[in-house]
């Protein structure tokens, strides 16, 4: 028998498989509001399975967050209602479902924050984009958060959670991977602070630490997670040792008793994915000082995803544009039945075309792959 499909214990919840729906970005929010409407209810009902996790797409957690129109948010009382009808609908299917909390930082535009200036760890060169109302356009300059507001921001992610619990969600993610503020703290190309946020990594990491212990006054760290990228390239970043930041961040949740810890598995192997000239950071490397619950994500499929369980590197392994592609993703690797490709064209922004249209097995003529 398939070891994804063996129950695993994720805090107190116990999950009859191991496929995880992974956070993925789809900016079909209704606007300007940023509030979940019904169909992105259809969406994540439809890849609710009984027994099965989702990861909410990243949600905004401040106004001045925001850098992708279209993104939802949970900045706000008014977001509570619409996620309580997709939690619903995923409840309804026997799924468990994780809201993951997301600021953007210095990937922003002043469209998009009421004219706010973006915040990061320091002023760096960066030459990214962010999507507004005018498409893709290049990010605003951002400023260094002052020491002294940045208990403001941690107080945004502790509302967030505040409001996902509200909202009927099992537990919370903080995204602090992919190039994202948290990230822009963790990784010394882009931190260059000399004061109690900056330097070595237990300073770099203080940001994600403190936003975790303040989620854990809402929930409890059982029902609290955090999805990292160590290494990544992805907006920009760069690390001088990814190995000594990460497995420090590793070591410092560790002792937590967190519900699971979710880990953006390089997919190039070497420098490209790390330092110049260091190994990439992976769940195998971190799993020797992380101890509890595990989550792989990055381009998996059927045949990777069960030999790293096996190999006990991690627990669970989440699944993106499979999971966009195809609503009933855990049926479909049980059986090894073929997949429905997926349409680049349409992840970001759009209508049901792409969302929500894609049929289960045996509803379609063009599922022609194998997981």
């Amino acid at each position: 028998m398939s070891k994804l499909f063996t129950s695993v214990q994720v805090g107190p919840m116990v999950f009859s498989h191991r496929v995880v729906m992974a956070p993925l970005t789809r900016m079909r929010s209704e606007q300007p509001s940023d509030v979940p409407g019904d169909l992105m209810v259809e969406y994540y009902g439809q890849r609710a399975s009984e027994g099965g996790l989702i990861i909410s797409e990243a949600t905004t957690v401040a106004a001045t967050g925001r850098g992708y129109l279209g993104a939802p948010g949970i900045y706000d009382g008014a977001h509570i209602g619409g996620w309580r009808k997709v939690t619903d609908a995923v409840h309804a299917k026997g799924g468990k479902m994780f809201l993951q909390l997301w600021h953007v930082g210095r990937t922003a535009h002043v469209d998009l924050t009421g004219g706010a200036t973006p915040v990061s760890a320091s002023v760096t060169p960066y030459e990214g984009v962010a999507f507004t109302h005018n498409g893709m356009v290049p990010v605003s300059p951002n400023r260094a958060l002052e020491i002294g507001v940045i208990p403001g921001i941690v107080e945004k992610f502790r509302k967030g959670a505040e409001r996902a619990r509200a909202a009927g969600f099992d537990g919370v993610e903080v995204h602090g991977g992919n190039g994202y503020l948290i990230d822009q703290f963790l990784q010394d190309g882009s931190n260059k602070r000399t004061d109690s946020y900056g330097g070595p990594p237990e300073n770099r990491a203080r940001l994600l630490m403190e936003i975790i212990h303040a989620a854990a006054t809402v929930w409890a760290y059982e029902r609290v997670a955090t999805r990292i990228s160590p290494g990544t390239k992805f907006n920009g970043m760069s690390d001088s040792n990814p190995a000594r930041t990460f497995d420090y961040v590793a070591k410092a949740l560790a002792p937590l008793g967190l519900a699971y810890l979710h880990i953006i598995e390089p997919r190039v192997i070497g420098s490209q994915e790390a330092g110049e000239g260091l190994p990439p950071v992976a769940a195998a490397n971190l799993r020797l000082f992380f101890k509890g619950t595990i989550i792989a994500a990055g381009g998996f499929d059927a045949k990777s995803a069960e030999e790293i369980v096996v190999k006990g590197d991690a627990d669970l392994v989440a699944f993106g544009r499979h999971f966009i592609a195809n609503p009933d993703l855990p049926k479909r690797i049980m059986l090894g039945l073929p997949l429905n490709p997926y349409d680049r064209s349409t992840f970001y922004g759009g209508d049901a075309h792409g969302y929500t249209d894609y049929p289960f097995y045996g509803e379609s003529k063009f599922a022609t792959r194998n997981p």
